[in-house]
Formats: C-alpha cells, sequence, structure tokens
C-alpha cells in the first residue's frame, strides 16, 4: 500500500508538472503575441512621431516668417523683394487681385509682371520669393523669352501675401 500511494503521488507529480508546462506554454504564446502586436504599434507610433515632427519643423518655419513681416500688403512686399536684389527697375507692373479674410489671417494676391532679366537674376528672384521673411508664395509662374534679346527674360507671377490677424 505504500508503494502504490507512493507511486500516485509520483504520477500526480508528474501530471501536475505537465498541466504546468501547458499552461506556461500557452502563457508563452500568448505574451510572445502581445510583445509582436506591441513592436507594431510602436514602429507605427514612430512613423508618426517622425511625422509630426517633420510639419512641426514646416509650421514652426512659417510661424517664424510670419512674425518677421514688415509689409502691410503684397506690393508693399513685392516692392521690398525687388528693392533687396536691385531689380525695381525690372518690375513692369504689380497689380492687386484681390484678398481673402480667413479664419487666423488675411490673403492678398496680385499679378507681378518683370521683364529683361537673366537667368541668374530669375534664380535669385525665385529664391529670394521663396525666403523672404514673410509668407509669400507663388501660386503661378510663366516665363517667356524677351521680344528684343532672346538671352533676357519676361516673368508673370501670381503671388499670395499672408498676413496673420
Amino acid at each position: 500500500m505504500p508503494r502504490i500511494g507512493r507511486h500516485l503521488w509520483t504520477v500526480s507529480g508528474i501530471a501536475g508538472l505537465a498541466v504546468l508546462c501547458i499552461v506556461m506554454a500557452d502563457v508563452s504564446v500568448s505574451l510572445k503575441k502581445e510583445n509582436s502586436q506591441v513592436k507594431t504599434q510602436q514602429g507605427e507610433m514612430r512613423a508618426l512621431r517622425n511625422e509630426y515632427l517633420a510639419r512641426k519643423g514646416t509650421i514652426d518655419m512659417v510661424e517664424s516668417r510670419k512674425s518677421l513681416t514688415r509689409a502691410d500688403g503684397v506690393i508693399q512686399a513685392v516692392d521690398e523683394v525687388f528693392r533687396s536684389l536691385g531689380l525695381s527697375q525690372n518690375v513692369k507692373s504689380v497689380k492687386s487681385t484681390g484678398s481673402i479674410e480667413k479664419k487666423y489671417a488675411f490673403e492678398e494676391q496680385a499679378d507681378v509682371q518683370v521683364e529683361k532679366v537673366n537667368m541668374n537674376e530669375m534664380t535669385n528672384i525665385l529664391y529670394k520669393l521663396e525666403n523672404a521673411p514673410m509668407v509669400l508664395s507663388i501660386k503661378k509662374a510663366t516665363i517667356k523669352t524677351s521680344f528684343e534679346n532672346p538671352t533676357l527674360l519676361n516673368l508673370s507671377l501670381t503671388l499670395d501675401f499672408i498676413k496673420p490677424k
């Protein structure tokens, strides 16, 4: 009888260990699945973080530019840009085409005609417009060669000037 009791304890101990191993294996598989899900979420969050930082950088750049705005309107802004390049005499006309009041800003649009500039001056104009200390964007640009001198260019630009309220 004592032998049967010992065998019974041994068999029940082995059965208990087998059940424990099965439960631990199930928990391990479950934890592995959860780990892979968390890693996937972490990758998605990292991608979102990078996108957020890129957009925040762009917004911060625009915010810093709009705080530097010294011009009251698009005509004054265009004059400031071309005067800084020494090309005021090449500006044939600046016509304001209207303004729109938006929630946080005023947007004013103008058509600018520039005549007889060389390729280097055109590059400087476009660079200066893009990097002006104000929010001034090029909506449309048309470049044609000058009738009198084919090495010179005539520009037609549609510009947007955005000023915060």
